[in-house]
Parts: C-alpha cells; structure tokens; sequence
C-alpha cells in the first residue's frame, strides 16, 4: 500500500553521507506538515551516543530514522550495521499511524545498504539491547 507520499532528494543525499562518508550516526526523518513528502529532520555527528537518538524520537509522533549501530561482536572485533527505524509509538494519532505506516517503502526501498529493520511502537522496542540482539543474529 502507497500514500502517494514523496521523497525528498536530500534524504538520500543525508543518507549516502552517512554510508559512505561517516558524517553522520542518525538521521531522523518525518512527514513534511502537508503530509505530501518524507523530509530530513534532524542528523547528528557521527560520535552522537545511542541514548542521545532515543531522545530525538518524539514520545507521541510517528518519524523514520536511520543509525549507525556500531558494537562489539566478542572475538571478531567492532561492527557496524544501518540500522533502519519505524518508530510509530501507540500513543501517536490514528491518522499520523496510517500515514506513516503507508509511505514507509517509498523511503526504505531506496536507501541501499540497511542491515536491519526496527519497528517500534515503545520505548522497550528500541533500548539499546532490543535492537542489538536483533542486529546480531
């Protein structure tokens, strides 16, 4: 299902910075206030700490995000893995839930190199240990 929802050329261009080039650890991204394209939010540098992204999701709005989780795996050294975020939390309105849950993939399907998807609708679904154990599996 599509909302019809553009995408903004600069999400990609954040995105590839933050691929390619280490800029960034996250990018958050939203619905623009007339609902008709996905838009970048908010990016941090690249030595941004995880509690410091959890804080930039909003407690009652739906938003995107991209994160470069970095951790340990015990005997092969550091790791990284894009990590790509749905954050819908319960409390968000029914119509901003529907929206985003709809215009998702017209993001997502173009941001090549995502390891692993996140969906989360509570704060227990992206602690920090959540989505580690899902990215080391």
């Amino acid at each position: 299902m599509s909302s019809g929802v553009a995408v903004s050329d600069q999400c990609y261009e954040f995105y590839e910075d933050l691929k390619l080039r280490k800029k960034y650890k996250y990018i958050i991204f939203k619905l623009s206030d007339d609902n008709k394209e996905i838009i970048v939010e908010k990016t941090a540098a690249a030595d941004t700490e995880y509690d410091e992204f959890l804080a930039a999701l909003p407690q009652d709005e739906p938003r995107y995000a991209v994160y470069d989780f970095e951790y340990e795996k015990p005997g092969e050294g550091k790791r990284n893995k894009i990590t790509f975020f749905a954050w819908v939390p319960d409390t968000s309105k029914v119509r901003q839930k529907m929206l985003y849950a709809s215009s998702k993939e017209a993001l997502r399907r173009n941001l090549v190199g995502i390891a692993v998807e996140v969906q989360g609708t509570d704060s227990s679904e992206v602690d920090y240990d959540a989505v580690l154990d899902k990215i080391s599996r």
